[in-house]
């Protein structure tokens, strides 16, 4: 008889490795008393790859890298990266404060390399209890036990059920561009959705790296082709302080401001919108007839058809109420991501979802669950609504990391309380004092 071997066992399993579990690894690294490991069903880092365009830039600073807002000292630094290419002055020359995404993910690569606790090539079948432990097994590999579970495996493509009942060749997402067989040269291309992925989809058909289409057109639903609000009182709430503020308030209150301040987070980059304006112009007047194109704003697309080999959809236009259709060869739809229940966590789903079908998801991002004692289940890019609008930005992703990395350790392995907002977000309900709010370095100091 063969005796069954235990499987082995971590302090730490994170599934999936995007931006935020590489944040994590990176955290755990120099924690020698932590025994960790990554999980990662691809066999190489690769950060958006389908809508990886040239020229595409980060909508926030280089310094909300793996690690920087929590441990500047740490070698997985973005800056540690450019100085160990040699290649820091001429970044800070070319680029001031800002870094384009392909280096970015040249950057993720790195780090990625560097650390020896990640699994490549390792997809995860199943999460199940197993002797009071978290179980986690991948395909064609021996499984491992853990008391702690991050889940880092990320959202997925949204699409419309319009589009989602004709997705091909056709009719994709705009993670699916860059990957694109259909040639675009010469065919009549219509863009759904105005942020920022449908604005790089755009600028990167009317630069005609791919042959210029015959025609775009390009929906959106909102107002206009609309800026991101990256104002630095609106960049507020991407700091820790909000988060607390923002987790204490009511589940509508929360839903409400989310709507009301999405565009600094959905919002274009202004230096895109102005790249997309001139390149308009100069197709209209520099080279006319090469290109046609139509920019609809206040309209939706509501239905979308094959008719004959071409596509045709339906569109609501909101100020009028009336309809319009539009003809076209292939529809891309920039349409968003959505975090869904993992398929490896079906073992325990009645367990974890509350009576509403969602995650019940604590200060610290566990989940809240009917756990045995000592087991923890954390997420990573799925709190929006109950941690912010920050939740699914690069903004946050060290310090939500070093905020997990503590609740694991059980002590503060790095320091993430001491920002202070230049907002007052938390009333006090009592009469206002201006000796009250003095910095505790002028408190009791007679100031000029």
């Amino acid at each position: 008889m063969t005796k069954q071997l235990s499987a082995a066992r971590f302090d730490v399993v994170g599934v999936g490795l995007g931006p935020c579990n590489l944040s994590l690894a990176a955290l755990f690294e120099p924690l020698t008393e932590i025994r960790a490991r990554f999980v990662e069903a691809r066999s190489t880092f690769q950060w958006h790859c389908g809508i990886m365009v040239p020229g595409a830039e980060l909508q926030v600073s280089f310094l909300k890298d793996l690690v920087t807002l929590v441990d500047p000292s740490s070698s997985f630094s973005f800056l540690n990266y450019l100085a160990s290419q040699g290649r820091l002055y001429r970044f800070l020359i070319a680029h001031g404060d800002r870094c384009s995404r392909q280096e970015f993910e040249q950057y993720y690569q790195w780090a990625a390399s560097r650390l020896p606790d990640i699994a490549w090539d390792h997809r995860v079948e199943s999460v199940e209890l197993r002797d009071d432990l978290l179980e986690v097994r991948c395909a064609g590999r021996d499984p491992v036990r853990t008391a702690n579970l991050v889940l880092g495996s990320g959202r997925t493509p949204q699409l419309p059920g319009f589009a989602a009942k004709l997705r091909g060749s056709t009719v994709l997402h705009s993670a699916e561009f860059r990957m694109m067989r259909r040639p675009v040269a010469g065919q009549d291309i219509l863009v759904i959705g105005a942020g920022q992925s449908g604005a790089e989809v755009v600028n990167h058909l009317l630069g005609g790296e791919l042959g210029l289409p015959r025609s775009v057109t390009w929906v959106s639903s909102r107002l206009g082709f609309l800026p991101l609000d990256d104002s630095p009182f609106s960049n507020e709430w991407f700091q820790p302080d909000y988060v607390e503020h923002f987790y204490g308030l009511p589940a509508g209150r929360r839903r409400a401001l989310l709507d009301r301040q999405r565009l600094a987070s959905d919002g274009v980059s202004e230096s895109l919108l102005r790249e997309i304006y001139r390149r308009l112009y100069d197709l209209d007047t520099l080279q006319s007839g090469r290109l046609r194109h139509r920019l609809l704003v206040c309209r939706r697309v509501i239905d979308l058809a094959l008719d004959h080999n071409r596509l045709v959809a339906t569109i609501h236009d909101e100020d009028t109420d009336t309809i319009e259709t539009a003809d076209a060869d292939i529809v891309i739809c920039a349409t968003g991501y959505r975090s869904g229940f993992p398929d490896y966590l079906e073992p325990l789903r009645g367990r974890l979802l509350d009576g509403s079908g969602g995650l019940r998801v604590r200060r610290d991002y566990s989940l809240d669950w009917d756990a045995p004692p000592g087991l923890g289940i954390y997420v990573q890019n799925a709190a929006e609504q109950t941690h912010g609008i920050a939740d699914p930005n690069l903004s946050l992703a060290a310090w939500r990391s070093a905020r997990i990395v503590n609740a694991i350790c059980g002590r503060p392995a790095y320091r993430i309380e001491d920002a202070r907002s230049t907002i007052s977000w938390r009333g006090t309900g009592q009469a206002f004092r201006p000796e009250d709010e003095l910095l505790p370095d002028t408190a009791g100091v007679n100031l000029p």
